[in-house]
């Protein structure tokens, strides 16, 4: 889930390979690491949920990351969106890498993984450098799983306050990807702190632009119910949905399809710290943290937008 911080900055973005330590194939002496799964043959080009069995089972992924499966649905979402083993993928905004340990060992033997992230010689101040740092860390330490991943580096603007946090954020530029190369570019959970940053434009129009003709844009994002003021729910980390279509139009997407595959209905939206207070979150530590359990994670859309052909 994402965080409350305000995410991006006046950016120039450059894609940097990083310093893999080669196609071994074993982490160590006695732990072996999967091949990798088999790409599509010409006649089975459709994404299937269990084309991800094996890699959700891989043992890198931490007991606490796979508890979230169940709320997440990578399998089923990963498949809807069309991820193919050796699709040329952008991954917006990775956050802590949930989706990224996935996707690196899914893509490794045939595709490519570009995650974005922020400038490792930022701010410390900023909580993206911190984190970047240390996904940028794990990708490296551990090649043999997660194969040659690529990075788009965001170069943070940010403007200090006096009390010496971040007091804004700006994005001025952003390219992920050489036009038109991309088959899918991902946001897990983001659009909302784009949206607050007046960024969502930006964003959307980078994903268009880094994607191939008849390339797949998945978007999802904490819902909103519909009708709702996004400039409030924004706040709280919720959109509604037809909030995203229409930006996603705007910068010249077409939507093919949606998903209830991250519904939830025990969602009420009505939260103290807004989609914070829920799992895994839980911003309000304790206090009614019972309650925050039984609801679950956040109610979800999930959108399927494709670049037109012509």
């Amino acid at each position: 889930m994402s965080t409350r911080t305000p995410l991006s900055k006046s950016i120039r973005v450059s894609l940097v390979s990083l310093a893999l330590l080669g196609a071994c194939k074993t982490t160590s002496a006695d732990t072996a690491v999967p091949e990798g799964p088999t790409p599509a043959t010409p006649s089975d080009r459709v994404a299937k949920p269990e084309d991800f069995a094996a890699v959700l089972a891989m043992p890198h992924r931490t007991a606490e990351n796979r508890s979230r499966d169940a709320s997440r649905h990578p399998a089923e979402t990963l498949a809807f969106f069309g991820v193919l083993p050796d699709s040329k993928v952008v991954e917006l905004w990775p956050g802590g890498g949930w989706y990224t340990e996935i996707l690196a060992p899914y893509l490794r033997n045939d595709g490519k993984l570009t995650v974005t992230v922020f400038d490792p010689a930022g701010p410390e101040a900023y909580y993206g450098t911190a984190q970047s740092k240390k996904l940028l860390e794990r990708l490296g330490a551990d090649a043999a799983t997660f194969g040659a991943v690529e990075t788009a580096t965001v170069i943070q603007k940010v403007e200090m306050g006096p009390d010496g946090k971040v007091a804004k954020t700006t994005i001025e530029a952003l390219t992920l990807a050489p036009d038109g190369t991309a088959d899918v570019v991902l946001t897990f959970r983001n659009s909302h702190g784009w949206y607050r940053n007046g960024a969502l434009p930006l964003v959307y129009g980078a994903a268009f632009r880094a994607l191939k003709p008849g390339g797949i844009f998945g978007v999802e994002q904490h819902r909103a119910a519909e009708g709702a003021d996004p400039a409030k729910t924004a706040e709280g980390g919720y959109l509604p949905e037809a909030t995203v279509i229409e930006a996603a139009k705007a910068a010249g997407f077409e939507l093919l399809e949606r998903s209830e595959i991250n519904a939830n209905p025990k969602d009420t939206k009505d939260h103290p710290d807004g989609v914070w207070s829920l799992p895994p979150s839980f911003s309000g530590g304790d206090k009614d943290k019972a309650k925050f359990e039984a609801i679950g994670e956040s109610d979800r859309m999930t959108l399927k937008f494709v670049k037109p052909k012509a």
